[in-house]
């Protein structure tokens, strides 16, 4: 037979108290008297009375959980990242909703709504990008947003933690550019987002400083697959050193070009910024702007707690250290 499960009524009932009272025991309000406060506990120890989440969270607007969004469930880069943000989570006792807006941002907004109607207290968005109506959700909603990873155009509207990405993406062209490569191309997962601008923008200021000419520009290339098959693209375009975004495509490039019989490094040179176990199992192994994945993940749901409890945040925008770890797509 099963166990019944003891509810709130059952305390009242057995402290003789309202569910008021218990209530407001159990979400620690001050406004109980010792006496009915110690007779509540008592009761409450001796049933093992568990409160439910969702119901204290109805009573004192904190549900203990926390929203968390990526593009891909399937991405390693965001898994790596996740297992930081959890950690800490669990360390500092909040639950995990985890949700994915798929690798656009039509949608996004729904899930936001999601969340919220779930009573998250926070939200940590690991997409490259929120659209303008899921960015006008959070802002009314007044939950606190960290992004993880990524970068908003407005820095007042959230808090964030990433590496400086153009600062990253320039000493990764200097590689290139100090081994006689001069034909250059960047590879992002999604060409309309913020982030995705800003390295583009980055990328076209590099190549003007340097007088180049072939240059390309690839977007919307985020699987393996699709790295692949970009290498017929490679060899029409004469191009001789690639950044990618993402490990995966990546990899595509790299098994791409061998099947073609292009010499990794000597004539196609690759760096990537994934930073996940995917570029230590690629061969030859990727050169990589190492980000620190975990640390970025943990610190974002740091942040978050303190943001959640209205504790002071000296700095709301954490640029973490990264570090060109050199492979073999690159000489030298």
């Amino acid at each position: 037979m099963q166990k019944q499960e003891i509810t709130i009524y059952d305390v009242a009932r057995e402290a003789k108290v309202s569910m008021a009272t218990v209530s407001r025991v159990v979400n620690g309000n001050n406004n109980v008297r010792k006496e009915t406060r110690d007779r509540v506990l008592e009761v409450i120890d001796r049933l093992h009375y568990q409160p439910n989440a969702v119901a204290q969270g109805l009573a004192s607007k904190k549900t203990t959980t926390v929203g968390l969004i990526v593009p891909d469930f399937s991405n390693l880069h965001f898994a790596e990242l996740s297992q930081g943000i959890n950690d800490i989570a669990t360390l500092y006792k909040y639950n995990i909703l985890l949700s994915s807006v798929g690798n656009t941002l039509v949608g996004d907004e729904r899930v936001i709504q999601n969340l919220l109607n779930k009573q998250v207290d926070g939200i940590i968005y690991m997409a490259d990008q929120i659209s303008e109506k899921g960015k006008e959700t959070l802002i009314r909603s007044n939950v606190p947003v960290v992004l993880a990873g990524t970068l908003s155009e407005n820095k007042a509207d959230f808090g964030s933690v990433a590496i400086d990405y153009a600062k990253a993406i320039k000493e990764a062209l200097e590689i290139f550019y100090e081994n006689s490569k001069r034909n250059f191309a960047l590879v992002l997962d999604n060409e309309e987002t913020y982030l995705s601008e800003e390295l583009e923008h980055t990328f076209n200021n590099y190549i003007n400083e340097h007088n180049l000419s072939n240059y390309h520009v690839y977007g919307n290339i985020s699987t393996y697959e699709e790295g692949y098959d970009l290498v017929e693209q490679f060899e029409k375009d004469k191009i001789d050193a690639v950044i990618t975004l993402k490990d995966m495509p990546a990899g595509g490039i790299v098994n791409g070009a061998l099947n073609k019989n292009i010499s990794i490094p000597e004539q196609l040179e690759i760096i990537s910024a994934g930073s996940t176990n995917v570029a230590k199992l690629v061969r030859p192994q990727l050169t990589i702007i190492q980000q620190p994945l975990y640390d970025i993940g943990a610190m974002a749901m740091r942040m978050l707690t303190k943001l959640m409890n209205n504790e002071e945040v000296e700095d709301k925008n954490i640029t973490m250290p990264y570090d060109l770890k050199a492979g073999k797509t690159t000489l030298g």
